[in-house]
């Protein structure tokens, strides 16, 4: 299970939201027992991008062994 604080990669492309799968964002909430999270996305200025409830199949935790990409949102 995730916890708050956790640096989580999507999973799946949000659209509405203007987030695509790789995406990195951190756990600020766990709702029911990991069953869902609240993640919050920043871009490197610390700006939030995006806030959003997520299903615990569409993020995974982040990895050591993970490469970070940036891109222009």
């Amino acid at each position: 299970m995730l916890q708050e604080h956790m640096s989580v990669v999507l999973m799946q492309d949000l659209p509405a939201a203007g987030l695509l799968a790789g995406d990195v964002g951190v756990v600020v909430h766990v709702h029911r027992g990991g069953e869902a999270y609240e993640i919050e996305f920043i871009a490197l200025n610390g700006a939030t991008v995006a806030v959003e409830t997520l299903l615990a199949n569409q993020v995974r935790a982040a990895s050591r062994h993970d490469i970070p990409h940036v891109r222009a949102a």
